[in-house]
């Protein structure tokens, strides 16, 4: 199933034999974290095993928000807000970034009292955000038909063009001297005295003193391979997007039913707002406890189906030889197939609240991957027990509004420098720590 069209980074041809620090993972995390350590003098090579930003960072719905996220995510969003304010002019290219708002509406008193009671996680930072009456709502989206109490509304909240973002950072890391390499899987890392020295692809071995894995959904297997228990596992989101419509909201409107942001080609993005499927896997069993909570408090949210991408996993291998090819050379792009009966329904309930919608020309459908922790909180860590390997996944959906500043709280990590924002919450220790696992409201 084909996903949408990126924006092309080809691959420098020449492997490096030595850098100071390696980035595996292509998306924009990666691509952000190799850009922040080239513009502080370091030597960088990313290694992306397929294309530049081919998986979920060109596969989600382009919001870049701070409504609604969990308060242990809000201090990094207030700073990646700030960076996007000014990636056109840093990367020299167009990441379709607009400050044009979100509203996340709210069907009954108790999702307005809700909704009232997260907007306080912004007191102190200077970012309006405000409830709007149904009236309010209808007036500044007209033509809606929205049965609703009320809506959060936050200005300070924007739109970027996914198929876009990941590239630009990257040739903007290459501008600043770092070295991109596509279809080049790191199959491992290597150790000195217990430290990491180096990383082998599938193109030879690079000595190096840092390792930064940003794989996304594949993370998890990755770190296994090397005696590291993350806990991880995907979900499946399915997107569509129209041709150019004219006269809908210029805000991103989140609904029981649909979510939609408006595309810098005056099309459209089109998802369900609230439901995602889960396929079972074999970590759905080896991460169950782990997961347990998340499952009590978003079962109504998701669908389970027990299909061949169970036996698709149970044939990659969790163990493997730096001298065979990886998993992750038969795995160039994960591309699922979406869902049609969710975007369909997300249609549907787009069109009844917006009766302009019935004219939309549906032009694609993709679906993507989302990374999911236990807590829907990140991992942007080091890795304790091999000194100079660093993690940076688990985004649980909202990494693409964030990754540029996950970028620079990893490569504070990496370079030793004071973090933007205290990075304890995001620690990978929190899962073998006795730590409870918690999940805050948010979505």
């Amino acid at each position: 199933m084909p996903g949408p069209y990126v924006v092309p980074v080809h691959g420098d041809e020449e492997l490096p034999k030595e850098c100071d620090v390696v980035v595996i993972g292509g998306g924009i995390v990666g691509c952000s974290a190799a850009l922040e350590l080239a513009e502080r003098g370091l030597r960088v090579t990313l290694c992306e095993k397929g294309g530049i930003g081919k998986e979920q960072s060109s596969r989600n719905w382009g919001w870049v928000r701070i409504s609604m996220r969990d308060p242990r995510e809000v201090p990094l969003m207030a700073e990646a807000l700030r960076i996007w304010d000014g990636l056109d002019k840093r990367t020299g290219r167009d990441v379709g970034f607009k400050r044009a708002g979100i509203i996340f509406t709210c069907g009954n008193e108790k999702e307005l009292a809700d909704h009232e009671r997260w907007r306080t996680n912004l007191d102190g930072y200077q970012i309006e955000s405000r409830m709007l009456t149904a009236r309010e709502f209808g007036e500044m989206v007209p033509g809606s038909r929205l049965d609703m109490a009320g809506a959060l509304y936050t200005p300070a909240d924007g739109r970027a063009e996914p198929q876009k973002a990941a590239p630009a950072i990257a040739e903007a890391a290459r501008d600043k001297g770092a070295t991109i390499l596509t279809e080049c899987a790191v199959r491992g890392i290597e150790t000195s005295a217990g430290a990491v020295s180096g990383v082998v692809t599938e193109r030879g071995a690079i000595a190096c003193t840092a390792v930064v894995l940003a794989g996304g959904a594949w993370s998890s297997l990755f770190a296994g391979r090397f005696g590291i228990d993350l806990p991880q596992l995907k979900v499946l989101n399915s997107v569509m997007r129209t041709r150019p419509l004219e006269g809908g909201p210029e805000q991103a409107i989140w609904a029981k039913d649909f979510a939609i942001r408006k595309r810098q080609d005056g099309g459209y993005t089109i998802a369900c707002g609230h439901d995602n499927i889960v396929d079972i896997v074999p970590d759905s069993f080896r991460y169950a406890a782990s997961f347990l909570p998340a499952l009590r408090a978003e079962w109504k949210s998701l669908s389970f189906r027990l299909a061949g991408r169970f036996f698709n996993e149970l044939r990659i291998p969790r163990h493997w030889s730096m001298d065979d090819a990886s998993p992750f050379e038969y795995h160039r792009v994960l591309d699922p197939v979406p869902s049609k009966k969710l975007t369909q329904d997300a249609l549907g309930g787009l069109k009844r609240a917006f009766p302009l919608f019935e004219k939309a020309e549906i032009a694609q459908r993709w679906g993507g991957y989302i990374d999911v922790t236990p807590d829907a909180v990140p991992v942007i860590s080091a890795v304790d027990a091999i000194p100079g390997f660093h993690v940076a996944t688990g985004f649980s959906g909202h990494g693409f509004g964030i990754g540029p500043a996950a970028g620079r709280l990893m490569a504070d990590i990496v370079t030793g420098r004071s973090p933007v924002v205290d990075p304890k919450a995001f620690r990978i220790s929190r899962f073998s720590d006795g730590s409870k696992v918690e999940l805050i409201s948010g979505f």
